[in-house]
Parts: C-alpha cells; structure tokens; sequence
C-alpha cells in the first residue's frame, strides 16, 4: 500500500475552456492501493448556481484527508458539465464516517438545493489495481 494519500495536483496549461472561477489544475491518477478497498463514484450535473460552490468543494477536499481510510480522489469534468470524483476507502467504516459529518451533510443538503440539477453516487468494492507510470518522465 502507498503512503500517499491524495493525488499531487501540478498547473497545467487547461485542454479546454474553463468557467470563470474554476482553478486550472491537472492532477496524477491516485495510485494504486493493495486491494480490496472501495470507490465512491460521484457523478454530477450542476446548475448554473455556483455561488460558493468551489470554496465548498476545496474546503470538503480538505476535510475528506481527515477521514481514517481515505486513500486518494480523482475528478474530471467535461466541456458538457458531467463531473466525475471517485473517492477511494480502505474500507466502509470510513465511507461511513464521511456519509455522517456534519460539514459534508450541511454541503450535501445546500448542493441538493442549490448546485446539482442531478447526481448519482456508486460505491464499488475494488477487488483489482494496478497502476503505470512511463519511466522517463
């Protein structure tokens, strides 16, 4: 298992057009973690609110590292609006633990009536990883 706990985030130069307030960031794929683990997929549309919502969004990043098991997350988001974050657990008592705090319900609760016009959220078990990395770079 890595000791790593959130995919380094480095500036790049943006592939396509951001919004306005949006941080223009490219980030590495979370490692690879011995298995079994779990994922949370969050896949999202927003509406055209978003008054405070990238301040949430950082502040809900930070907070997630807190949680005991958190091992990493990826997002990406597409020209069209669908976003995609997958949270990655070692195990459900953590998935638990970030379901029930307080900060994360009261952002769920405002993003429900504010930010999302529609979400899912799958949570998988990870029963294989592997992960590569080209040796010259």
């Amino acid at each position: 298992m890595s000791d790593h706990r959130i995919a380094p985030v480095v500036p790049d130069v943006p592939a396509a057009p951001v919004e306005a307030g949006e941080a223009v960031t490219s980030v590495f794929p979370v490692v690879a973690h011995e298995p079994p683990y779990y994922a949370v997929v969050f896949t999202s549309l927003r509406t055209e609110e978003d008054t405070g919502y990238n301040a949430t969004a950082e502040r809900m990043g930070e907070l997630v590292q807190e949680i005991p098991g958190f091992l990493g997350e990826d997002s990406a988001r597409t020209p069209g609006g669908l976003s995609i974050t997958i949270a990655y657990f070692r195990d459900l008592a953590g998935i638990e633990r970030w379901r029930q705090n307080a900060e994360h319900r009261k952002a769920k609760e405002h993003g429900r009536a504010h930010w999302y016009e529609r979400y899912s959220l799958h949570i998988a078990r990870v029963e294989h990883s592997h992960g590569f990395q080209r040796a010259d770079r």
